[in-house]
């Protein structure tokens, strides 16, 4: 079983809006309690994500979903940002 994926993702909006970028997943397994979490950097900034509080999919390739909840937005440089994931059921990696 893989403890950790890098690489691309797309994020899927309740609305269905895909948003496309990188992310870096770990596993996290503390005290018997299993999850996931990890950070997303979208290619682009959009207001959908930064206003975004619902659970939404994190779409990996070979078509593995996940469902994930933002938990943090954070300004990396004037056009970049990075986004906290917090994993919900299942690892998809």
């Amino acid at each position: 079983m893989t403890t950790t994926y890098s690489g691309p993702a797309r994020l899927i909006l309740v609305d269905g809006a895909c948003i496309s970028g990188m992310v870096s997943l770990s596993t996290n397994q503390r005290g018997g309690l299993n999850g996931w979490s990890g950070t997303f950097r979208p290619d682009e900034i959009t207001t959908d994500l930064r206003d975004t509080v619902e659970e939404l999919q994190l779409e990996l390739p070979y078509d593995r979903l996940g469902t994930v909840a933002v938990t943090g937005v954070r300004k990396l440089l004037a056009t970049q940002v990075l986004v906290s994931l917090e994993g919900r059921g299942p690892a998809p990696f």
